[in-house]
């Protein structure tokens, strides 16, 4: 909004001239989604107890935990909130990727708002939306979010693969149901992170940082050219969007941070997630999201093999409990040292990550 309002306005004053840079625009995106999380955060966090939405805290999980209940939680709001009025704001609202990104982060986030409201808000005996209705409505997201990049002009459906240079299969119409793979799988990776105070804020800020530098490289057609990578034209937008998210995140995060004030909850965590799922297919670095997005997937696996495991052999398990940060904590890690590692892992994935676009 303000780079339509005072870029016109370059040929009176000069100084005007800096908002069609999309770094310096980045920069106050991001100084304006902090600003907003901190000020409105401590409103939200009283607004939460007085409606008393608070979270519940599962029996079989480790004993310190128990503490937390009654935490306020759905502070996921406050992020996305921040997150909207930031990149409507700084962003170029004709941008088709800034657009999808926001109402896909949206649309997940309403997803998540649904399940927390029936659990917190109308307390349904039965719990939030059920397994299968929050698979298929976030199925329906991911289907709207691949089609509009599938069938929006300029965007090829060719994958790059780290590593490998000239390797870039077009997949065709089979991008479809990975893009959606990817949206509705990082949608529920950020959401069973979501278990400690902050442990899905670090990791997600790393990410979204890292993929704002990837936004504007993409964007870029001199940067794409010399790094050899995919020049997505437009997507360069982006950095503004990531770049919101970013200072959101960090300012929900001082309100996250050990000891948790307020939890995002579903609403949060589902919005976080396919956010980064949308970023990685319009830059055209999906499967360096697995790299980037190290944290999540790890803990997604952890799940997704105590699952089978347990089913197959009539009870038996891999970790003493998942996700994953559970078991280290059942061993006896205290809770900020599995904060702290984990973010710490993060910024190597992502660093790792970086290396990649050399390392062909």
């Amino acid at each position: 909004m303000l780079y339509h309002l005072l870029y016109p306005l370059r040929d009176i004053l000069a100084g005007f001239n800096v908002f069609r840079y999309i770094s310096f625009r980045t920069i106050w995106a991001t100084l304006t989604a902090l600003v907003i999380a901190l000020v409105l955060g401590p409103w939200l966090i009283r607004k939460l107890r007085q409606l008393q939405i608070g979270q519940h805290i599962r029996e079989l999980g480790p004993k310190s935990h128990l503490a937390k209940a009654g935490t306020p939680t759905m502070g996921g709001l406050l992020i996305l909130f921040s997150v909207t009025v930031s990149a409507l704001l700084w962003g170029d609202l004709t941008s088709f990727y800034l657009w999808l990104a926001l109402l896909t982060t949206l649309a997940f986030g309403a997803i998540g708002f649904a399940d927390d409201y029936l659990k917190k808000v109308a307390k349904r005996n039965e719990g939030g939306l059920s397994a299968r209705q929050k698979f298929l409505a976030q199925v329906a997201v991911g289907c709207a979010g691949a089609l509009a990049l599938y069938l929006h002009p300029g965007y090829n459906t060719q994958l790059a693969v780290p590593f490998l240079k000239f390797v870039t299969p077009d997949l065709g119409w089979g991008y479809i149901p990975l893009a959606v793979f990817i949206l509705v799988g990082a949608s529920n990776a950020v959401n069973l992170t979501d278990g400690l105070d902050g442990l899905a804020a670090g990791p997600f800020l790393v990410a979204a940082s890292a993929y704002l530098i990837l936004a504007y490289l993409a964007g870029n057609a001199k940067t794409a050219a010399y790094l050899q990578i995919f020049h997505v034209v437009g997507v360069g937008e982006l950095a503004v969007f990531c770049g919101a998210m970013v200072g959101a995140v960090m300012g929900f995060l001082w309100y996250n941070s050990y000891p948790a004030q307020v939890f995002m909850g579903d609403t949060g965590s589902l919005a976080l997630g396919g956010a980064l799922g949308c970023v990685a297919l319009a830059t055209k670095h999906e499967i360096l999201l697995v790299l980037v997005g190290g944290i999540f997937v790890v803990e997604a696996v952890s799940v997704i093999m105590q699952v089978g495991f347990f089913k197959m052999t009539h009870g038996k398990r891999i970790f003493r409990m998942a996700p994953l940060h559970h078991h280290f904590e059942l061993k006896g890690w205290a809770e900020p040292k599995v904060i702290v590692r984990f973010w710490i892992i993060a910024v190597i994935l992502a660093l790792l990550a970086f290396s990649t676009l050399k390392l062909r």
